[in-house]
């Protein structure tokens, strides 16, 4: 464990001036902080997937297999480019082709805009002669929850599971029950209770937080594919992704849990900058690899 560098990540969100209330200028603030420049040697290319729009993010060697991505930020904030960093990341590890997607934001577009958007591009890839062995699905904090509720509606709209899905930092239930977040408001640099709760306002529009699509920790995970779950201890967010690990095992799912000591909200923001960001990035590349047919 790098403490030093957890220690210098933390008091470096804790120092960050409060973010602003405008929601214009918390997405721009997103964008500055996650939307990193693509490598030199990562051809972008912005098209689309069943009418959504995506970035398309392949390295040198990339071969036959497809990654999946759904950015964080609550469903309010963030955009296929603050999830090119992740994106990008993961395929390295797995050479594959990565495809961040730009699925619409609440409240201009509230649930379940989001799940439409990334079950059409879910369904554009299968139509387009991928097989679904060779796809799989990943997402970080509100994206991790959409790629666990794409999941849940992909198979109930009939079609194949993805070969594996990776949730960072998952947000996966909007009823908002998870002892953790109050008990870790303190942990967290990041997030309080009440900007959980703003979010899913916003992103709700008064519909039911209880939705098995809007809180798919609540879904039936009966035959949803393996999932790999990392969070830190320093999130509100914490219990989100032990209940899932819980509730996926209890459907018989192969899932791991990895709970990393001290590590803030999508710690895997800091690669580059924090160990334990790189480690969970090379761990998730290996499980996604060993997964994906070629």
């Amino acid at each position: 464990m790098s403490r030093d560098q957890l220690a210098a990540v933390d008091a470096a969100l804790r120092s960050a001036p409060p973010g602003p209330h405008d929601l214009a200028e918390q997405r721009a603030g997103f964008e500055s902080f996650a939307a990193r420049p693509v490598a030199d040697d990562v051809t972008a290319t912005e098209t689309r997937l069943g009418g959504v729009p995506v970035l398309r993010l392949a390295a040198p060697d990339a071969v036959g297999a497809a990654v999946l991505y759904l950015h964080g930020g609550g469903y309010v904030i963030g955009s296929a480019r603050s999830g090119s960093g992740i994106a990008t990341a993961l395929a390295r590890r797995t050479r594959a082709v990565a495809y961040s997607v730009d699925y619409r934001l609440a409240p201009e577009h509230p649930f379940p805009a989001a799940v439409d958007d990334a079950l059409g591009a879910y369904r554009a890839l299968l139509d387009g002669g991928g097989d679904a062995s060779r796809v799989a699905v990943a997402g970080d904090s509100a994206g991790g929850g959409l790629a666990l509720a794409l999941l849940v509606a992909a198979r109930d709209a009939g079609l194949p599971q993805p070969a594996a899905a990776v949730l960072m930092s998952p947000w996966v239930d909007l009823t908002l029950s998870g002892d953790s977040l109050r008990g870790k408001e303190a942990d967290d640099a990041i997030f309080d209770a009440a900007d959980v709760a703003a979010h899913a306002t916003r992103y709700l529009g008064g519909q039911d937080p209880a939705h098995p699509l809007a809180s798919p920790l609540l879904a039936d995970l009966a035959g949803l594919p393996p999932l790999l779950v990392q969070v830190g201890t320093n999130e509100v967010l914490l219990d989100d992704a032990t209940r899932l690990a819980a509730r996926a095992a209890a459907a018989h799912l192969d899932v791991t849990l990895e709970v990393v000591a001290r590590a803030p909200h999508v710690f895997q923001h800091f690669a580059g900058q924090l160990q334990e960001a790189d480690d969970a990035l090379d761990r998730a590349g290996r499980f996604l690899t060993a997964h994906l047919s070629r």
